[in-house]
Formats: C-alpha cells, sequence, structure tokens
C-alpha cells in the first residue's frame, strides 16, 4: 500500500476535499435521463474476456495471514470470486523471523551453541503463512519485501508504517543472494517446482516512493533487482520473477529497457495506480483526471510503453490498483465502488493480463490496529467479518461470462456465457458523495436513476433472466451503521445486526417481454443481468 505521507506531499490530496453538498445540489439539476435502449444477441460475435480484475488480490502484510479472521476473510472471497493468489509485504520482516543469524539453541546438558552457517534461515513462519494460503485455496503472489535488520546498510532505516518495515538496501549483496537462494530452494523442496513455478515473484514495493532507500532511487532498485532475478533464476529457471513494482505506473519502459540492455531475466512487468493518484505523476498532465479514468489511462499508458519496448509480449501486472489510496469512507466503504469498478474493467479489458485490487480484507495494520469497522478501510470486506458493498461488486462481476461482446455503451459490458446465455453488467457511474478522510453522510437526494431497456436475442428456449443488484439499498450496511450513530467499537449484537444488513440482497427473477427487461438502476448503484436456460 501507498506512503500516505509521501503521497500527500507528491500530490494535491487537498483537492479531492469535495464538497458533498454540491453534488446534491447539482444531482437535483439533471433533467431525467430517457432510456437507454440496448440489443444484445448470445449468438454475435465475441472477443477472448479473461477475468483478470479477481485473479489476484493484496492484502496488508505477511504475518496477518497467520490470523483466524483473515483466513475467514479468505475464504469468504475465494468463495465469490475464485480467485487464485494473494499478494502481501514483509515476507522477510524481522517479525516472520526468516533472517535469523544470531539464534542459538541448546541441547539437553549441553552449553548453548551457535547455529551453523546453513541454520541461519528459520523458516517456520514462512511454511505456515505459505501453507495456509495453500489450505485455503489459494497460492502466493510472492512480493520479496522487506529488509531484514541483519541484512541493511542501515539497521534503523524504517518506514513510517505502524509496524515499521526496513527499506534500506542491503549491506552485502552476497548475503542478499544467498538468502534469495536459500529462499528458493526452501520452498521448491516443500512444494516442489511444478507448484512453485505458477507463483510470481515480485521485487520489492513501490521503489520510487519511501518504500526503498536506496540511492539514486532508480540505480540502486535496478541493483536489488538484478541480484534477485539472478540468484532465483540460479536455484531454477522455471522461476517467474518480475517488476518494478512501482507507484503511479512509472519506470515500466525504462525497466525493461535495463533488463533486455543488460541481460537480466524478466517474466512479467508490474506496476500501480489509485483512482485518486495524481496527473501530474502518473500521466504528465496538468488536466485534472476523474477518478473513473486515472486507473484506465494508466494502464493504456503502460500497455503502450510494453508494446514499444523490448519485450512487447511482455505480461502486465497491476499488482495494486483501487479507487483511492487513502482512507476514504465514501469511497471504499459505500456502494459507489460497484460501478467505478465496473467502468474501469470495462475500459481496461485487453490491456493487462492481471490485476490485484488492493485489498481483500480489512486485517490491515498499516496505519495501526483497526479502530472501528468502517473507516475508509481498503478491503471487500470490514472488520469482524462485514461484507461491504464491493464484496458483493466482485460476486456479481464474477457471474459474468468470459467471451465480451461489442456494445456502443459506456454504461454496459455484455459477455456470453458457457451455457450460451448472456451476462450483463449495467451501472449508474457518478462521483462519491463525499471524499477525503471524513465521513459525508448521504443526502436525500444522490442523483438521478438510470433506465436501461435490454433487448436479449439468440437466447436458449425457456432462459430465465435473474438480477442482481449492490446500491444503497442493496448489499450495503452503512445506513444500519449510521442509524446505531457510527459507534467506534459495535457490540456483538451490533455486528451480528450489521452483519446482515451488509449480506447480500437475494436475486429478483424477471421475465422476458417480446425479449426484453426493463430495468432501473439507481445513482452509483451496479446491476448483474444473467439470462440463460441453467440459472
Amino acid at each position: 500500500m501507498k506512503s500516505h505521507l509521501l503521497r500527500r506531499c507528491v500530490t494535491t490530496f487537498a483537492r479531492s476535499m469535495a464538497v458533498a453538498s454540491a453534488l446534491s445540489i447539482a444531482s437535483l439539476m439533471v433533467a431525467q435521463n430517457p432510456a437507454v435502449e440496448v440489443s444484445v444477441d448470445a449468438k454475435a460475435p465475441a472477443t477472448p474476456f479473461p477475468h483478470f480484475w479477481e485473479q489476484t488480490f493484496g492484502s496488508g502484510r505477511a504475518i496477518l495471514s497467520l490470523r483466524d479472521e483473515y483466513r475467514q476473510d479468505i475464504d469468504a472471497v475465494h468463495e465469490a470470486t475464485g480467485f487464485q493468489s494473494i499478494r502481501f509485504h514483509g515476507i522477510f520482516n524481522d517479525e516472520v523471523g526468516l533472517y535469523d543469524p544470531a539464534r542459538k539453541y541448546t541441547n539437553p546438558g549441553q552449553a548453548t551453541q551457535a547455529v551453523a552457517t546453513d541454520g541461519i534461515y528459520n523458516f517456520s513462519y514462512v511454511d505456515q503463512i505459505y501453507d495456509g494460503l495453500l489450505e485455503h485455496h489459494v497460492r502466493p503472489f510472492v512480493e520479496l519485501s522487506f529488509m531484514p535488520k541483519g541484512l541493511a546498510a542501515d539497521p534503523n532505516d524504517f518506514h513510517i508504517f505502524w509496524y515499521h518495515p526496513n527499506v534500506s538496501p542491503p549491506a552485502d549483496y552476497a548475503k542478499w543472494d544467498d538468502m534469495m537462494s536459500a529462499f528458493a530452494r526452501h520452498l521448491i523442496a516443500r512444494y516442489g517446482i511444478e507448484e512453485v513455478s505458477t507463483w510470481s515473484f515480485e521485487v520489492w514495493n513501490e521503489p520510487n516512493l519511501d518504500f526503498w532507500d536506496g540511492k539514486p532511487k532508480q540505480a540502486t532498485y535496478w541493483e536489488l533487482y538484478d541480484h534477485t532475478a539472478k540468484a532465483l533464476k540460479a536455484v531454477n529457471a522455471r522461476i517467474r520473477v518480475g517488476g518494478p513494482s512501482t507507484a503511479q505506473a512509472a519506470w515500466v519502459s525504462e525497466f525493461l529497457q535495463h533488463c533486455h540492455d543488460n541481460n537480466i531475466p524478466v517474466d512479467f512487468a508490474s506496476t500501480h495506480v489509485y483512482g485518486n493518484d495524481d496527473n501530474v505523476n502518473v500521466l504528465h498532465t496538468d488536466a485534472k483526471i476523474p477518478r473513473d479514468k486515472m486507473v484506465p489511462l494508466a494502464v493504456a499508458k503502460v500497455h503502450k510503453e510494453i508494446l514499444a519496448s523490448p519485450y512487447p509480449q511482455m505480461p502486465l501486472y497491476f499488482s495494486e490498483y483501487n479507487a483511492s489510496y487513502a482512507n476514504e469512507p465514501n469511497v471504499t466503504d459505500s456502494y459507489f465502488i460497484g460501478p467505478w469498478l465496473a467502468t474501469t474493467i470495462s475500459q481496461v479489458d485487453g490491456q493487462v493480463q492481471a490485476m490485484s485490487y488492493w485489498d481483500f480484507a480489512d486485517v490491515f495494520e498499516e496505519q495501526g490496529v483497526t479502530r472501528t469497522p468502517f473507516y475508509g478501510g481498503f478491503g471487500l470486506i470490514a472488520e469482524d467479518r462485514i461484507q461491504k458493498p464491493a464484496f458483493h461488486a466482485f460476486a456479481m462481476l464474477h457471474k459474468l461470462g468470459d467471451q465480451r461482446i461489442a456494445v456502443a455503451n459506456d454504461s454496459i459490458l455484455a459477455t456470453k456465457t458457457k451455457e450460451g446465455g448472456l451476462a450483463l453488467a449495467l451501472w449508474n457511474y457518478l462521483p462519491p458523495i463525499g471524499e477525503g478522510d471524513k465521513y459525508t453522510p448521504e443526502p436525500s437526494v444522490v442523483g438521478e436513476n438510470k433506465t436501461f431497456e435490454v433487448e436479449m436475442k439468440g437466447l436458449p428456449s425457456g432462459s430465465k433472466v435473474e438480477l442482481w443488484r449492490v446500491d444503497g439499498t442493496h448489499g450495503n450496511a452503512i445506513p444500519a451503521f449510521d442509524a446505531m450513530g457510527r459507534p467506534q467499537t459495535p457490540t456483538r449484537e451490533q455486528l451480528a445486526e450489521l452483519r446482515k444488513a451488509g449480506a447480500a440482497s437475494p436475486p429478483e427473477s424477471l421475465k422476458l417481454k417480446n425479449g426484453k427487461v426493463t430495468v432501473s438502476v439507481p445513482a452509483r448503484g451496479l446491476v448483474v443481468l444473467v439470462a440463460g436456460p441453467a440459472l
């Protein structure tokens, strides 16, 4: 995740503090829109539509994965999305205990002895972390970070995050190389190369920000990447390694050129972007970029850079993305995330191999221990297993098919299902009701509904239609939380009520009339329609 202090320096975050009342007034002035008419044919030509947005999710740091709630949340998100891997920081943090050269052991009746050189690595927690993921049906997306204190050039070079990871370069690259080699050998010995070769190994996290203290940043990150990639590949060439894992869609072009010019192994390019990232740093423009356009424009930029690079077929992973890098309750806790996610997916399709939403749940401690369930956390699930609208948006979009049908409307995503039916996402995007870290209560009028009149052709005989919603009154626990007075620490009874209020609304059954259905979508709402014989 982002260093909020640095980002508030490099971005004009204050401009995001929009006045919610102005949005309400503007929405009242919008004329009632006529119905959007669209015709979709299940037999029409289509293009592949892999579910790139739900293959990987992010999470805070490695040690949190040992918590029971973390693993329960994995199960819930996996059931909803079928996601394949999870990425987190800090597998080398001292709290995980991997690098332990000063460790001592005592045998009964013998004096304490120093551990032999080949025993300086302790894989106990590493194994528990990765075993736990695999037992819960997801793989690691391995972010190789941060620096063990005993390896650091500056043992006191700590990041500002609550858990204070060390962001120093290594004091001795030979020792770093040894640790990379030992790490790779151990993983292969425990899980087998057939399994480990399916994992992605990403070198560090956001070295262009304050997560990397090498100077100059880029040149010293190249050194770190080169050593790491060579050490891993020397153990087994099938290990997949990539980078630069930068913030704000940076350095990808330079990184690939560096790898090409110096014959450095690279299997994928990775970078990050958020909907409220700075337009100058990401896109090098003074034009203000709306929240629903930033991620698509950043993806398009990097996609073009890869096409122009020495590796035009290089897989591109956005290993962090979200509508916000900051804690904004009216963004990441809100049903706003549903249409934001749908419009983002619609625009980036075909330009990226995988995107990792930051993150899957609010078992999260970058700014300290969570104080209240709804504070603008980044996850799909709030503290104490309360599902957010974002959870339901992902679950609904999971129902889309894997073949996309072209539709000339920027609020519709149409797909074919494997059963020969149709699955459509329809949304009504508006900016969030409020922005910034202070919660803005929802006004009585939030915007006009949008009506879609959808004609469905080419469906098998006897097809049925089901509809799922997420909006202000469907799959949204915030009204119940507001009614409670937004308690910082809800009681057990209140938590049970919030879980119930935040649960998915049951699907609606619709009937085709002359091959058509009419659907009304509230402002900031998302609907998914599935039509076919096997519902």
